[in-house]
């Protein structure tokens, strides 16, 4: 399956230790991320990640183009929801672009292990017959 993945930079450390800790599943699959999150996840769980732009350089876009073509099957999403984000517009595209397209989306850590447990599981195959 292909995983897409951000992380505001008040939860990139927590990013990285969420991959530290599930890199068994996640090395099973596909991932991609925008620039400074795939570099840092990169780093320390050594997994490969197709890294886009940097979020506010047009990464969350480009992962967005993805979603609206319906080729992620799940988003990791670890936001910040105390500080404002100038690119905001952005952030709420990819929340209604996966809506949109039913792509599980987790906002924080305790969604994201709940839905990578369930992958690990075969609980997400259902998507592999929505996307036909």
């Amino acid at each position: 399956m292909n995983i897409g993945m951000i992380a505001h930079d008040a939860k990139k450390k927590l990013m990285q230790n969420f991959c530290i800790a599930y890199r068994g599943i996640l090395s099973k699959h596909s991932l991609y991320a925008t620039g400074t999150t795939g570099r840092l996840i990169e780093e320390v769980a050594n997994l490969n990640v197709h890294k886009y732009l940097a979020g506010h350089l047009g990464g969350e876009q480009q992962l967005g183009a993805q979603i609206e073509h319906n080729q992620l099957d799940l988003i990791i999403f670890l936001r910040d929801p105390l500080t404002p984000k100038s690119h905001e517009p952005d952030v709420n595209n990819i929340f209604q672009l996966c809506d949109k397209h039913n792509i599980p989306l987790a906002t924080n850590l305790a969604t994201a292990e709940l839905l990578i447990k369930a992958l690990d599981r075969g609980d997400l195959d259902w998507r592999e017959i929505f996307k036909s």
